[in-house]
């Protein structure tokens, strides 16, 4: 293998480490983006049981849902309503 040769496979090894690595940080930011959606909405549905201005809040988030298959998730569910006592 001549000099040449090697320093282009170095420089080829170097992009597919370089590549990997942002597809790993890609990934990580992607899952805690993740993380935090579903702590504040699990935060929001325990806020609604508790409070009836974040239960507006779910009825107003719920108008805006467009997709057929989001709208799945939701079949059979309902909100918790605040304790009036």
């Amino acid at each position: 293998m001549t000099p040449i040769e090697k320093a282009k496979q170095q420089v080829e090894q170097a992009k597919a480490r370089y590549q990997a690595l942002l597809a790993r940080q890609n990934a990580e930011e992607r899952k805690l983006d993740t993380r935090r959606k579903v702590i504040l909405g699990g935060l929001l549905i325990d806020a609604a049981g508790k409070d009836e201005r974040f239960g507006r809040v779910i009825d107003e988030l719920m108008k805006r849902i467009t997709r057929d298959h989001d709208h799945k998730a939701f079949e059979g569910w309902q909100k918790p309503e605040p304790d009036q006592s």
